[in-house]
């Protein structure tokens, strides 16, 4: 039996402007998903994902040779034999010397989350095949990397594009009001490709960049929360701004006294909100009942 652990992520900073080479900071969570390869009397490779009920929320069979899925029209069946075929040609050596396999995925948050279904999956597989976690992400579904960065490490991170070759470090973030930070679930699941989609679009400027990567270097030495909310109030104007759409709060929370700041796509997943742990009512008595603080969330490092 062979079994891999990944975690899942939040990026605080840099969303989108990630992509053309901004530093952004971003968290591993405690919440993620793991990998267990156990071999089998059936030929071919079994793969079964379980949810974080422990529920089968995906089920599939698939060619050992071709590693093609034996249903066709499922699109997620399509996802993972890509994959699998991506990280075959980076080591092929990977699955050459079994018949049958199952494989159990099992993740311990909800797929709505957006915590990373696929980028867990994907350096999953990578550590199971022995290939570089990166590059087979770049060979599938393409984004910055800073997922798979936060998938493999113990502690918050800075990270950045260096002319397109990730470039990552461990934190440690200075906050000792962590207590007035909380994440609040928007009960809506963004399309980060959608996201990347419209921002392409986007007229990008080079001290935009430079304003948002400041901002990153400038929170590791934050130390009061009202300057932390100056950052990530200019943060999210800043972002706004280049990629010409609301901010969530002057959309849906106009009337909240603290910051939020969106995270990844804007529009779905997480955001960060700061106040205490009665203004959270504020959001539950909006529908917004997911709301976890920010300690609860993080993964601290070990060392």
């Amino acid at each position: 039996m062979q079994k891999f652990h990944s975690n899942g992520k939040l990026l605080l900073t840099g969303e989108y402007v990630v992509l053309d080479g901004a530093i952004a900071l971003a968290i591993p969570t405690k919440y993620g998903q793991s990998l267990e390869v156990t071999v089998s009397e059936k030929e071919g490779i079994h793969w079964k994902s379980f949810d974080e009920n422990g529920a089968v929320w995906f089920e599939g069979f698939f060619d050992l040779k071709t590693l093609e899925g034996k249903n066709q029209r499922s699109e997620l069946s399509k996802t993972l034999s890509k994959i699998l075929i991506e990280a075959k040609k980076l080591n092929p050596d990977f699955l050459l010397k079994c018949d049958g396999i199952l494989v159990e995925t099992q993740l311990d948050f909800p797929l709505n989350w957006g915590l990373g279904t696929s980028s867990t999956l994907i350096n999953n597989i990578a550590q199971w095949a022995e290939v570089d976690g990166f590059a087979l992400l770049a060979n599938s579904f393409g984004g910055s990397g800073y997922d798979i960065a936060a998938a493999r490490s113990d502690a918050s991170i800075l990270y950045q594009l260096n002319h397109g070759k990730p470039q990552f470090k461990k934190i440690k973030l200075p906050w000792n009001f962590s207590d007035s930070l909380f994440f609040v679930h928007l009960n809506e699941k963004q399309d980060s490709k959608e996201g990347i989609a419209h921002y392409r679009n986007a007229l990008v400027k080079e001290k935009d960049i430079q304003r948002i990567s400041d901002i990153s270097n400038k929170l590791l030495a934050c130390d009061s929360l009202s300057d932390f909310e100056n950052l990530m109030d200019a943060h999210e104007e800043t972002i706004s701004e280049i990629i010409n759409l609301q901010t969530i709060k002057s959309k849906l929370f106009k009337d909240f006294p603290g910051t939020i700041k969106s995270l990844g796509a804007w529009g779905g997943d997480f955001v960060l909100v700061t106040g205490d742990v009665s203004d959270m009512d504020y959001f539950r008595k909006k529908g917004y009942k997911t709301v976890i603080p920010f300690d609860e969330m993080i993964l601290k490092t070990t060392s």
